[in-house]
């Protein structure tokens, strides 16, 4: 019968470590998609202070390597493992809630400052016409998100970069720019992500609570049945 429970145990913590492996690799793929898709914070100043995608890819490593510890315990039956899992979970729980809490405050804090970075990142992009780097990155921005300025192409007055036109539109005598502005396709962009993100950091801390429990369940049952440090 106790064999049966641990066995049970094992199949149910394995699953659960499975599962935020998985999470884990999903947060740091999207941690890494933010830092190479678009470079937000150079055209929107506030941006820069919440660092959101190295958050991202930091919390995405950290939950990949203790799912991994955690499955290993599990299927060894190692309680040295098992005891680091629970410590780095509760630690992890101890930093995932408070994000979970403020999460609603910070996308109005960025959707309140986005409109008023993004005039003032384009005013300087305009300020400065050598300043290759600036212009890159609204390029890179216009381009992937296929909109054209803050809130049209007028917002260029005049000297309206190619990332603007969609395909090779703006070698005609009248160019079709995008009509929608950045800030609402960023908004958008925002409202999207980070719906997705908040489902997830809280499936993620039901699954943490769970994983933890099933490791303390599975350590205190190692230690009466006398088969820790099995490798």
């Amino acid at each position: 019968m106790a064999q049966a429970c641990l066995r049970c145990l094992k199949l149910t913590m394995c699953a659960a470590n499975f599962l935020c492996f998985i999470c884990g690799i999903a947060v740091l793929g999207f941690g890494i998609y933010m830092t190479m898709s678009m470079k937000l914070a150079a055209i929107s100043p506030s941006l820069a202070s919440f660092n959101v995608a190295h958050v991202l890819i930091i919390t995405g490593i950290i939950i990949t390597c203790v799912s991994f510890l955690g499955f290993l315990g599990a299927l060894k039956e190692n309680r040295c493992l098992l005891l680091v899992v629970i410590i780095y979970v509760f630690i992890l729980l101890l930093q995932v809630l408070p994000v979970m809490l403020i999460h609603p405050v910070l996308f109005l804090q960025i959707s309140k400052w986005l409109e008023k970075d993004l005039k003032e990142g384009l005013k300087k992009a305009k300020g400065k016409a050598d300043n290759s780097t600036i212009l890159s990155d609204w390029d890179m921005v216009q381009t992937k998100l296929e909109c054209c300025g803050v809130s049209n192409a007028s917002d260029w007055e005049g000297n309206v970069p190619r990332s603007c036109c969609p395909d090779s539109s703006c070698s005609k005598p009248t160019p079709n720019y995008h009509k929608t502005g950045c800030f609402d396709k960023l908004k958008q962009f925002f409202e999207e992500n980070f719906l997705t993100t908040g489902i997830t950091v809280i499936v993620l801390c039901i699954v943490e609570v769970l994983g933890m429990c099933f490791a303390m369940t599975l350590y205190c049952h190692i230690s009466r049945t006398g088969l820790g440090y099995k490798l």
